[in-house]
């Protein structure tokens, strides 16, 4: 009966430190996910582009068309 007992306890516990890092790990998700959409942001990415030398193109992409010669 006793043995029984501190299994039971022993259970707790480990539920109870399970459940505590569950909820660490889902803030730090929930952190590094906030952070990842600020570094996605089209401002942020022309600001450290800059920074390199890079800059916005003034021409809009054009659309390469390759025909197949396999006729």
């Amino acid at each position: 009966m006793i043995a029984s007992a501190h299994s039971a306890d022993k259970k707790v516990f480990e539920i109870s430190s399970l459940s505590n890092e569950v909820k660490e790990l889902r803030s730090a998700f929930v952190d590094n996910r906030g952070k990842l959409m600020g570094l996605k942001k089209e401002s942020y990415i022309e600001t450290k582009m800059k920074e390199k030398g890079i800059g916005i193109s003034l021409n809009p992409p054009i659309k390469i068309i390759v025909k197949s010669s396999n006729k």
